[in-house]
């Protein structure tokens, strides 16, 4: 069998199993198994693919099949235009968190020489990006998963950054007492109830970093509650939220002393962000 032709039949066989871009999945791993990249795949539709080529790719397409997310099989997702390792010890990073460091970076001179917190960092991605992005600036995370922060190590340590970030095993906040002058998170945020409805492959990822309490918002209320104590004044707290809790964010921040309130859309016009300061 030839590249295409290769290609064609993955492709057939994911989307029969509801694999959402049954082709671009099939892509992805044909790439991975060659070592290529996968554009490079449209050069070569018409080489035959040998059996020790074609065996490793039918695992990874049965796999993908039976609802193993494609970050996991390759090992690696993309985040802000870098590769972060990727696995089933921390949640996948998402496009839309992608805006939040987008958001923080519209008033990068405001954050010059300050010190950043990253709240529940699962894999480091938004610690790592904010370290790279922002130069200068110091940054430590958070997490209350052992598992997690081994991960996210491993993804600083892939950015040269081990000597430059600080990662902390707690609950929300580094048990120093330390202050910053930005706090940043992407918490869970899925009411309990829900779990079981999400798609098969948001379900790989691991329940403590979707599973936010009875109406979703039980950590991100314990963070607001106990963040004043640990901004700087005039401080940021920058959070990513569910699509339906920014009316419920806004109004618990404005409870607790917040002020300068903002609610901002992804790209798919979902209200998603809530950024406030104090």
């Amino acid at each position: 069998m030839t590249v295409l032709e290769t290609l064609t039949a993955a492709a057939g066989y994911l989307d029969k199993r509801g694999v959402e871009s049954s082709r671009l999945n099939a892509e992805h791993l044909l790439a991975h198994v060659l070592g290529k990249k996968r554009l490079d795949l449209y050069m070569e539709f018409d080489r035959p693919l040998s059996e020790a080529e074609r065996a490793p790719l039918r695992d990874l397409i049965r796999d993908r099949g039976a609802g193993k997310p494609l970050q996991h099989l390759l090992g690696t997702a993309e985040f802000f235009g870098r590769s972060f390792l990727c696995d089933a010890r921390a949640l996948i990073p998402r496009p839309e968190t992608e805006q939040l460091i987008e958001l923080i970076l519209q008033s990068k001179a405001q954050h010059q020489g300050s010190k950043v917190l990253d709240v529940g960092t699962g894999s480091g991605v938004i610690a790592i990006t904010l370290a790279l992005e922002l130069p200068g600036v110091s940054v430590s995370a958070t997490d209350l998963c052992a598992k997690a922060l081994t991960l996210a190590l491993e993804n600083a340590s892939r950015h040269s950054l081990v000597e430059t970030l600080t990662f902390s095993e707690t609950d929300l906040f580094p048990e120093d007492g330390a202050r910053f002058d930005l706090i940043v998170a992407n918490l869970p945020y899925i009411a309990s109830d829900d779990l079981a409805a999400l798609q098969r492959e948001v379900l790989r990822d691991p329940f403590s970093a979707l599973d936010g309490g009875p109406d979703g918002l039980a950590i991100i209320e314990r963070l607001i509650l106990k963040a004043p104590e640990r901004l700087n004044s005039g401080g940021t707290l920058a959070l990513e939220i569910g699509h339906d809790q920014a009316a419920r964010v806004s109004e618990i921040l404005a409870r607790h002393g917040f002020e300068k309130i903002a609610v901002h859309r992804d790209y798919q016009e979902v209200e998603r962000f809530v950024v406030a300061s104090r």
